[in-house]
């Protein structure tokens, strides 16, 4: 056993910690209870051996990979249902560029999509499966990211952190169905306006590859979807104090440019789909400034003394 301390450093660390319960005492007085501070059951509750830890992210990765797994294979056994519902974009575009053609008094064009290899539908299936494997399990591998690191918060952390935890998926999906609804079939019958005949007879025709379309799809649904987590992404980073709305409304400009520039790589390279991620993603970091200043306003409102 070590010998106790004594003469001026015990004395120092003795009057150190007065003078720190004395803080703590005013600060209790002038404020009152604080909702972000830390207590010793927390503290102790959030203490693990990290062979527990690192046992736990075994197993909670397992459970993830066998979530993603299982409902691959459900996805991948009832994929001609979801192909149904993947070719509605393509459908509705082509039903409104036929319904201007008729308008031009011009016929019906015929355009579906094709695959140039033996099994070229096939992986194409395949990847469907994955696609609604993924979209599936999200919830499931998210509950278990949740699990995961829950216990190294303590309860008003918690507490912040479960509504991001409903946000974020239901973000995703607003960000899917905006592409499924309106951003695809735009994008899909810009491209068949681009179709003309020659004055030799000849014409240029669209024949979309499926591979080449499912590409596109899930390109544009993930982007979307991520981008839609901007609103979750930044007001976690105020909770934690990284920045402030000021900080936000004096980045606008710097803002712009990364989001346009991230909309250039995210998506296929035409400007229809770019501008449309672009101005998506620039209207949510608007909303994001709005959720920011609303919680640091409910944040200064707890602190003020009753």
């Amino acid at each position: 056993m070590g010998k106790p301390k004594i003469g001026p450093q015990a004395d120092k660390e003795k009057a150190d910690k007065a003078l720190l319960k004395k803080e703590q005492a005013e600060l209790a007085k002038k404020y009152g209870e604080d909702p972000y501070a830390i207590d010793e059951a927390d503290m102790d509750s959030s203490r693990a051996p990290l062979l527990e830890h690192l046992k736990e992210l075994r197993s909670r990765l397992i459970v993830s990979f066998a979530a993603l797994i299982i409902c691959s294979v459900i996805s991948f056994i009832f994929v001609r249902p979801i192909f149904d519902m993947l070719i509605q974009p393509f459908e509705l575009a082509v039903e409104r560029y036929n319904a201007g053609r008729s308008a031009n008094g011009l016929p019906a064009a015929e355009t579906n999509l094709i695959y140039t290899q033996v099994l070229g539908f096939f992986f194409a299936k395949l990847k469907v499966g994955v696609f609604g494997g993924l979209v599936l399990s999200f919830p499931i591998i998210a509950y278990q990211l949740y699990g995961f690191i829950a216990p190294g918060l303590y309860k008003n952390e918690r507490a912040a952190f479960l509504p991001y935890l409903i946000a974020s998926p239901l973000l995703f999906f607003m960000g899917a169905l905006l592409v499924f609804k309106f951003i695809f079939p735009f994008v899909i019958e810009f491209g068949l306006t681009q179709q003309q005949g020659f004055q030799n007879g000849s014409t240029a025709v669209l024949l979309p590859k499926i591979e080449e379309y499912l590409s596109l799809a899930m390109t544009l649904f993930v982007a979307f979807g991520l981008s839609f987590q901007l609103p979750v992404i930044l007001t976690l980073m105020a909770r934690a104090g990284i920045f402030g709305v000021d900080a936000l409304r004096s980045g606008r400009r710097y803002a712009l440019v990364g989001i346009f520039l991230f909309a250039a790589f995210a998506t296929p390279p035409d400007p229809i789909s770019q501008l449309m991620l672009g101005g998506a993603i620039y209207l949510l970091y608007e909303i994001s400034i709005l959720c920011v200043y609303l919680i640091e306003k409910k944040q200064d409102e707890e602190r003020e003394p009753s």
